[in-house]
């Protein structure tokens, strides 16, 4: 299909390579800069969902094959291990009464001051996306995680599904961008690399609209920890916009992936758009539960 592309004009960068995308995707470069994600600090910190998903009913996750449960206490959002300390019944099947997580089996209320070795774990709500330090992952842990740099202002969306899959598995299917034109026609007109260094890299992109009619940005891919992969546009319309993909391991062989897009421009009509957005966030933001944790 011819390309006809529109939008902010890029700078004039040459090409890392003309060969044919089936000889630049190289395995021992992808696997190189695979190493290099896995060798991050990851802080035993996990993506488990989009913020705006969590309410005040107690909802369960699997994280690293730990079985939390998490409920928001007057607006703030905590997590703790599922099992109830008395006799280990589900307290996601519980509910909640005046901020805390009250059993389903015999009643017995649980808050954030914990109860004997049962208590609640640190996490952070960065106003988009919900992280939890799991300690029992075997990582040396950090105070935060480590988020790659937002955008100022945005518009975000967030999708979670599970597949049946490593993190390193998504991580290195992020880091292999070649076949973005083969396997994702519908998104991807025209896909060139123009920078590539050991653990990252930098695509010309035409985003399809309509037709022949495409958007052409540069996209640099990174790691910022062992479990995300980071494209962030830094030339052409939209530029700082980011799309995060999380990958968090559920149990052996099954992984959740959380992607959230947090989109900006400098175009008036984008401030009209996050004026109008329900909920649209303008910026980043620290739970108190983190500040506590």
């Amino acid at each position: 299909m011819k390309v006809i592309t529109f939008g902010k004009p890029l700078p004039d960068r040459p090409l890392v390579s003309a060969e044919p995308d089936w000889k630049q995707s190289n395995p021992r470069w992808i696997g190189d800069a695979l190493r290099h994600a896995l060798a991050r600090p990851g802080g035993g910190w996990f993506v488990v969902d989009a913020s705006r998903r969590f309410d005040d009913k107690p909802r369960c996750y699997t994280v690293a094959g730990t079985e939390l449960v998490f409920w928001r206490d007057r607006g703030t959002l905590l997590a703790a291990p599922n099992s109830c300390p008395h006799m280990g019944a589900s307290l996601a099947e519980g509910c909640v009464r005046e901020g805390r997580l009250v059993c389903p089996w015999h009643g017995l209320a649980l808050g954030r001051e914990g109860h004997g070795s049962w208590r609640p774990l640190p996490l952070l709500d960065d106003g988009v996306l919900v992280w939890v330090r799991v300690d029992s992952a075997g990582e040396a842990p950090s105070d935060r995680p480590f988020i790659a740099a937002r955008p100022e202002r945005f518009i975000d969306a967030t999708i979670r599904m599970e597949a049946a899959c490593e993190p390193e598995d998504v991580i290195a299917n992020r880091l292999d961008p070649w076949h973005g034109v083969h396997f994702h026609p519908h998104s991807f007109r025209r896909l060139r690399v123009v920078e590539q260094r050991d653990d990252e890299i930098t695509v010309r992109v035409a985003f399809g609209v309509l037709g022949p009619f495409s958007v052409e940005v540069d996209a640099r891919f990174h790691c910022p920890d062992p479990r995300t992969i980071v494209m962030t546009i830094v030339a052409g319309d939209g530029a700082g916009s980011v799309v995060e993909t999380h990958a968090a391991p559920v149990r052996p062989g099954r992984s959740a992936v959380i992607e959230t897009t947090l989109a900006t421009s400098d175009r008036p009509q984008f401030l009209h758009a996050l004026r109008a957005a329900p909920g649209a966030v303008r910026g980043f933001r620290t739970d108190q539960a983190a500040e506590d944790a």
